[in-house]
């Protein structure tokens, strides 16, 4: 899944593909260099990041959606809202990737059930302006998984198939590093779940927490790549379905060259 921010704001990316033109290329070139489908946000959910109004992202995302789907590029749609999420399958978009897993918008459920379009919910916990208060756990694995299967009854409650279903563990959403690397660490148990799980960990904070420089500073967003990739490769290694990247031709390369070794199982040792 190759990611295609259209905001000003996006912690890694912000401002690059704001313009029509650009995101427009930009997602054909992913394609290009193997991404399977485009998610496209027209909203940052960076923490700290302030919120715009529906008609905004609206009006962000579907030209982009309706010129990508024009050239047979699939799309996702990256948002909280169900207004929005609709307005994108009507313009070509094929999945939903709800940052919130449903929590954010109780109509979203309806649109999902009425499209019959994969829907992935992923976990979190509250808007982008407070969600490192609420990163506080006892157990977090635990606690994500039971979380998740909350969403997953609510969304199944109100005409969502299972077979919809995709997974994931929301990253760096009211998550400090110790969370994102033990959730990395427990993928086993997220996916006896039952369902397929997409694992976005790329150019994360906690990867430049991880790789800081001597003196503390976090390893600036534009050197985090090679530990995006690994971070990639070993998920998919561990059964995910899927990775969500901005770097999209390394992590293809990565994963060719995982194939021809003949696909060993990998199991995380992350600090």
């Amino acid at each position: 899944m190759g990611v295609l921010n259209v905001t000003p704001d996006s912690f890694s990316d912000g401002g690059r593909y704001e313009n029509f033109d650009a995101a427009v290329e930009h997602g054909s070139s992913l394609v290009r260099d193997g991404a399977l489908i485009i998610d496209v946000g027209g909203e940052s959910t960076r923490p700290g990041a302030a919120r715009i109004d529906a008609e905004t992202e609206i009006g962000r995302v579907v030209p982009v959606i309706r010129a990508l789907s024009a050239q047979n590029v699939p799309t996702s749609i990256d948002t909280t809202r169900a207004a929005v999420a609709a307005a994108a399958l009507s313009a070509g978009a094929s999945v939903v990737n709800d940052v919130s897993g449903g929590l954010a918008d109780p109509a979203m459920a309806k649109v999902i059930a009425d499209a019959g379009c994969p829907y992935v919910i992923m976990h979190w916990r509250g808007h982008s302006e407070r969600m490192q208060d609420l990163a506080v756990y006892s157990d977090v694995v635990a606690e994500v998984c039971a979380e998740l299967r909350e969403r997953v009854d609510e969304a199944t409650a109100a005409g969502v198939r299972p077979e919809q279903i995709i997974l994931d563990p929301g990253l760096g959403f009211a998550k400090r590093p110790e969370h994102n690397w033990a959730l990395t660490r427990g993928l086993p148990a997220l996916l006896e779940l039952g369902f397929p799980v997409l694992f976005g960990a790329s150019r994360k904070s906690y990867l430049g927490t991880l790789l800081a420089m001597p003196d503390g500073t976090p390893r600036p967003v534009d050197e985090r790549e090679a530990a995006t990739l690994a971070s990639s490769v070993l998920a998919v290694a561990a059964g995910v379905w899927g990775v969500r990247v901005h770097e999209v031709r390394a992590t293809v390369d990565a994963l060719a060259v995982w194939r021809a070794s003949g696909e060993p199982r990998l199991t995380w040792s992350a600090p």
